[in-house]
């Protein structure tokens, strides 16, 4: 037998203009057949809503459809709810009430929030406190196996709605609505969100509920905020849609990802409670670590005892290969332009970048051949990580912080790119959501792995790929399946969010006469020296 499929209708602040919903309601009906029930968001009375009011309170008219809406965003609507737990304010209109969760018959499950975020110690009648939603968030939560509602209803917007997704037009997202929501939203996982105030219609690109690579799949949310009744602008303000409760879906079905999916825009709040959670764990369970294998179904994971490796032999250390041509980046090479060279261990060695982003961009690079970071040795590992280490604390000397990236295709010597970026320039969010952003205008998926985790366990030798790495051991990861812009990591560097150098974002625009590389590795030599474990060894 098949799931019920519930046919609902949405709309933003109706502000007392009953005769024109209704009329719509009416309409859409006539037209496109009969739906269950309609929620509204937003302000539903208005400062002229009486005449008509009255005419739905007494009975002389009636909702086409079971209506169920929030309560007071002001304190001149705060008089039409005489019970702050909901009620039945006309026949077929409901107040839900301040805060709670809806469940009808069908086995629907929707969480609401009536009122504007408080501002006041004291708590206005039609205001949020932290309290209330802390409340509503752990009445959900505490349910065994809670997986996330059908429907969030809010009257604010949730503040910052909009990172990662398209543009809200007007609405600034940054600093409209409330933290409070966007924290609700996070926790209790909508598929469908639902807020108004703002005046303007913004449907949401679907963002993810799960953080890929760490935990399994989950269904996605999708944020819609709808325009007031009747504008002029023709500003859409009434949203149909169905849905089947989630409760009744098959799991698989549920947690699919279109193909137009975001990240959540709630991303830190969600790494914040997902450490949290992983703190707890480690103190109620025994340590285990755990490989992400992208070869299989993503976000599976296989244990580290080997047991599914058959009779486990351990790698015995192999030379690198040897290069099938000219290489610009084998130390041994004549091809290698030694005066950019600044540094040399005995695995790796670091020059100056040709064509450099600026005039610190440093390559970390194997004397040896080597493809990829996934091909390296132990050794050599290990030397790269005391390179990291050094060139961190180099550049916070100087007021900086550095973003890595490799980029494994197209290339045949390893070259982790290293970009110092002032400190009070950005955050290092701020870097993550310029890549992540930037990646998704270019269709390209860069996935937040787990910060201690290695690239050798989310690549295979011979695998292209691109990854960041922040100098906080934060890393993103793309595995390229087709093509891929060869300056994507500079030009996201180069760019207006970032270090505002667009101009510079192609290498072959910022080469310098050999007496200026000459000087600027002199230069670079003689800061780095203090740091040089190579010289200290």
């Amino acid at each position: 037998m098949a799931a019920p499929l519930l046919r609902v209708l949405a709309c933003g602040d109706v502000e007392g203009r009953l005769e024109t919903l209704f009329g719509r309601v009416r309409a859409v009906q006539a037209k496109s057949g009969r739906f269950d029930m309609l929620l509204c968001v937003g302000n539903f009375f208005g400062s002229t809503s009486d005449a008509e009011w009255e005419e739905y309170r007494t009975g002389v008219k009636k909702a086409p459809i079971p209506t169920y809406v929030l309560g007071a965003n002001d304190q001149d609507t705060v008089r039409y709810f005489p019970d702050v737990s909901g009620c039945e304010l006309a026949e077929n209109i409901t107040y839900l009430g301040r805060r709670g969760v809806f469940s009808g018959t069908s086995g629907l499950q929707i969480a609401y929030l009536s009122g504007t975020e408080s501002q006041e110690e004291a708590t206005p009648a039609y205001s949020f406190s932290s309290k209330d939603v802390t409340e509503l968030k752990t009445s959900l939560l505490s349910i065994p196996k809670f997986k996330g509602v059908d429907i969030l209803l809010t009257s604010p917007w949730p503040r910052d709605v909009g990172n990662f997704g398209n543009s809200p037009g007007e609405v600034d997202t940054k600093k409209c609505g409330s933290a409070l929501v966007s924290n609700l939203a996070a926790s209790l996982k909508p598929r469908y969100h639902f807020a108004a105030l703002e005046k303007a219609y913004y449907e949401r690109l679907p963002y993810r509920n799960h953080i890929v690579l760490q935990e399994t799949p989950q269904h996605v949310s999708r944020f819609i905020a709808l325009a007031d009744v009747g504008n002029t602008s023709k500003k859409k303000y009434l949203y149909a849609f169905s849905i089947v409760p989630m409760s009744l879906m098959d799991p698989a079905e549920l947690v699919k990802q279109p193909q137009d999916v975001t990240e959540s825009p709630y991303r830190k709040l969600r790494k914040e409670a997902h450490k949290a959670k992983t703190l707890m764990c480690a103190e109620e369970e025994p340590a285990c670590q755990f490989f992400f294998d992208l070869n299989k179904n993503q976000g599976k994971k296989r244990p580290s005892d080997g047991k599914e490796r058959g009779n486990f032999q351990p790698k015995q250390a192999k030379k690198p290969p040897q290069p099938t041509g000219p290489c610009w980046f084998c130390l041994a090479s004549p091809e290698v332009e030694k005066h950019l060279v600044v540094s040399i261990g005995t695995h790796c060695y670091l020059a100056l970048a040709k064509g450099g982003l600026l005039p610190d961009h440093v390559l970390i690079l194997p004397i040896g051949h080597y493809q990829s970071v996934v091909d390296l040795s132990s050794e050599v590992v290990e030397e790269v990580t005391k390179y990291k280490s050094a060139l961190k604390e180099f550049f916070r000397s100087k007021g900086k912080r550095y973003v890595l990236f490799e980029r494994n295709y197209r290339s045949q010597h390893l070259q982790l790119q290293v970009i110092p970026v002032p400190l009070d320039l950005c955050t290092s969010e701020d870097i993550k959501e310029s890549f992540i952003v930037q990646a998704q205008e270019q269709q390209i998926e860069l996935l937040e792995i787990p910060e201690h985790s290695d690239i050798k366990q989310v690549a295979q030798p011979g695998t292209p790929y691109f990854y960041v790495e922040l100098d906080t051991g934060e890393k993103l990861f793309h595995r390229i399946r087709k093509s891929f812009p060869l300056q994507f990591g500079r030009e996201v560097l180069a760019s207006a969010a970032l270090l505002g150098l667009p101009h510079r974002a192609d290498w072959r625009q910022c080469t310098a006469a050999r007496p200026e590389e000459v000087a600027a590795a002199q230069a670079f030599r003689r800061d780095f020296q203090p740091f040089d474990f190579a010289l200290q060894a």
